[in-house]
């Protein structure tokens, strides 16, 4: 029995190692997970800037990933939907009616100027050959700005899980300014949905947030305007809810 455990720890750490860092977890200097920085490589690699057909992207991007193309559109789909590093055109979803974007090959994609200008630098960045040695990839991408923290980020790998909210990008440029001026600065997290937060528990990041949809009174005394909802949720399901109070 001592010689099976001593085999299960071992492999249990092996296969948790792997996928906390091939899959699951987005690194911390570049704030990208494994098929996020794939797609961005790929990406800049076909860059003219013009626009690609997602199906495009997502086949020369199995090059890198080899874990099938649902998860690489997936990927895509919520990295463009971040308004960051990728420029969209076509039906990318709603997020926040919750409605699923096109298929592959209806939309197109592109890098941002963003993108272009602070997320790489070929003479800096260190490559490893990719899983079939054919090709190689970025170990991590030289990004100049706080990525994991703009955009965020969400993971749960074997014993491990993080959450990290999105923060305003030049809320985050201002706190980069006065760190490296050894002033004093505050972020709190900012979400694309708007809201109104409660950040008196955030405890700089190992507490919560309150975010309720901000209301608003119109002059029909039956109707009352929603003009933000809660990150993460959707119009479907705060009117559901709405529902059930009144009840």
């Amino acid at each position: 029995m001592a010689y099976i455990k001593q085999i299960y720890d071992r492999n249990w750490v092996e296969y948790s190692s792997y996928y906390i860092k091939e899959r699951a977890i987005p690194h911390l200097d570049d704030g990208l997970k494994p098929v996020q920085r794939r797609i961005l490589h790929t990406l800049y690699e076909l860059d003219d800037e013009r626009f690609h057909k997602v199906a495009n992207v997502v086949g020369s991007t199995m090059k890198y990933h080899p874990h099938g193309d649902a998860s690489i559109y997936s990927a895509l789909v919520v990295l463009a939907n971040k308004d960051l590093a990728i420029d969209k055109q076509g039906n990318f979803g709603n997020i926040y009616t919750g409605d699923m974007a096109s298929a592959a090959r209806y939309i197109e994609c592109r890098l941002t100027d963003l993108a272009r200008e602070v997320i790489f630098d070929k003479q800096i960045t260190d490559y490893v050959d990719s899983y079939d040695g054919r090709n190689k990839e970025p170990v991590v991408l030289p990004v100049r700005i706080p990525l994991l923290l703009a955009q965020g980020a969400e993971g749960i790998a074997v014993a491990m899980a993080t959450k990290i909210l999105p923060h305003n990008l030049i809320e985050l440029l201002e706190a980069q300014v006065a760190y490296m001026q050894d002033k004093p600065f505050q972020v709190f997290p900012d979400f694309p949905t708007g809201g109104m937060v409660d950040v008196s528990s955030y405890e700089d990041g190992n507490g919560k947030v309150l975010v309720r949809a901000k209301l608003e009174p119109t002059s029909d005394d039956k109707r009352i305007l929603v003009k933000e909802i809660p990150y993460g949720t959707t119009t479907e399901a705060l009117i559901s809810s709405i529902e059930d109070a009144a009840r």
